[in-house]
């Protein structure tokens, strides 16, 4: 039993494709990385190299992965006990700055190393859709280049928001509209809400951002919104739809789940001092 590491996505996908594809909903963010690496470069998300890694039973058979996107936190799947010492060890040399894995693995991946807790979130997939009622006023309608401004504008704003400012902003709104993957809510002949979702892969699509700007809020257009952007995905072939709060949010919460989405397990993030 033992980690591997690389800094080729392609030998990645090859060795670990099958096992994130086996659990699709769990490793979302992975099949998402995946992908936006290979279209968008491999320095999509920072100008150091990412890399990655799997761990292997003593079958051979891949149990757990990770993934960073430096100065992003090391990425965990879902992992073995004994992987999860073992991870701290094999990434002992390397400048971790912080992971994100399921929230009953810190401990033992820390130790007695000192962190600053980040945020937590829950992973929600999609039971039944049901949309919001009463339903807010205006309609949906896809994105387009004519709406680009807008998007950079509201998607920097969700980014500081959430504390993670990108520089890499326009470059975000271009790759999602190149796959009409943003969805705008519209009411008196504006938009007042959008809703962003992932390329379809292994059968899943996420809803990565919702974002209504504050002077907007409490008249039901995020509803409206992660409603349609939801609809799209499943008009769109998904057989899973999924998304992930900040369960320090208590209203995106149970929003999410008044349209019919549902806990499937809980992370955390955490920052080394």
């Amino acid at each position: 039993m033992s980690w591997e590491l690389t800094s080729d996505v392609e030998r990645f996908a090859s060795v670990a494709g099958a096992f994130l594809r086996s659990s699709p909903v769990q490793n979302t963010v992975f099949l998402t990385l995946i992908d936006n690496l290979r279209s968008r470069g491999l320095h999509a998300y920072g100008v150091e190299d990412p890399f990655f890694g799997w761990w292997r039973r003593p079958d051979g058979e891949v149990a757990g992965v990770l993934l960073q996107t430096p100065p992003h936190p090391v990425l965990f799947s879902a992992l073995p006990a004994e992987a999860v010492p073992a991870a701290a060890s094999v990434l002992a040399d390397r400048r971790v700055s912080g992971v994100n894995m399921a929230d009953g693995d810190i401990a033992a991946f820390a130790d007695d190393r000192k962190y600053v807790p980040g945020m937590r979130t829950r992973l929600h997939r999609l039971g039944t859709l049901t949309p919001p009622d009463p339903a807010p006023s205006g309609f949906a309608r896809p994105a387009t280049e004519a709406d680009s401004d807008l998007l950079i504008g509201w998607l920097r704003d969700f980014y500081e928001f959430i504390g993670e400012p990108r520089s890499d902003v326009p470059a975000v709104v271009d790759d999602h509209l190149a796959h009409s993957g943003i969805t705008l809510w519209i009411d008196e002949g504006a938009p007042v809400s959008m809703a962003v979702r992932s390329r379809p892969s292994a059968g899943m699509i996420r809803i990565l951002y919702v974002w209504t700007p504050p002077a907007l809020r409490r008249r039901g257009y995020a509803g409206g919104a992660t409603t349609a952007a939801t609809q799209a995905a499943l008009d769109e072939g998904a057989g899973e739809v999924v998304l992930y709060t900040d369960l320090d949010n208590p209203t995106s919460n149970a929003l999410y789940h008044r349209l019919g989405y549902r806990p499937v397990e809980d992370r955390a993030m955490v920052i080394f001092s």
